[in-house]
């Protein structure tokens, strides 16, 4: 909790040893400017997922962590999962029929929401999972949405990068929220 609050995340690299990281440029998404386009609106209207909080931490963990090259390993997420226990790490998940089909995960510090992975296995379910954490962030009152890096997905969404200096000027002021998640 010590690194998050100083701007470092953890990964697993593929021989299991867990490094810390602190990029040049960071990943955010700005809780004002958050992209929904216009098909990704309409399967939100049409309900195609029904989205929940915090039920299934440890399977949205494990199906951000099955893909070819990950950096979840066992360890990290025997560690995240501890993180849930304690009320500090949270899951959004998107269900279709009452399967899990899309969800992301992440850690809360302040007014801070350091988002670890996401998966999806229908479209639309992670972005709909994205869209919901942002609004649950904004009604908390939470002022920073760390994405670590910019995909071409999240970049669709709104992410940007920003320096390491403006990153750590954000952390600092959204540390100093008293937020719920």
């Amino acid at each position: 909790l010590l690194a998050y609050r100083a701007g470092w995340f953890p990964m697993a690299e593929p021989d299991g040893e867990i490094y810390w990281y602190e990029p040049k440029l960071r990943g955010i998404i700005d809780l004002d400017h958050l992209k929904i386009s216009r098909s990704l609106r309409q399967t939100i209207a049409k309900h195609v997922y029904e989205v929940r909080v915090d039920t299934m931490f440890r399977e949205v963990m494990e199906k951000c962590a099955e893909r070819e090259e990950t950096w979840i390993s066992k360890e990290i997420i025997r560690a995240y999962c501890t993180l849930h226990r304690q009320g500090i790490a949270h899951s959004i998940e998107t269900f279709n029929n009452d399967i899990l089909v899309g969800g992301l995960y992440g850690v809360s510090l302040g007014g801070a929401f350091f988002g670890e992975s996401m998966f999806s296995s229908m479209r639309d379910a992670s972005k709909v999972a994205l869209v919901a954490l942002v609004q649950r962030l904004r009604e908390h009152g939470y002022a920073l949405l760390d994405t670590q890096f910019v995909t071409q997905h999240l970049k669709t969404m709104g992410a940007i990068e920003i320096s390491k200096d403006a990153y750590l000027m954000r952390l600092q002021a959204a540390l100093n929220i008293e937020c719920i998640f």
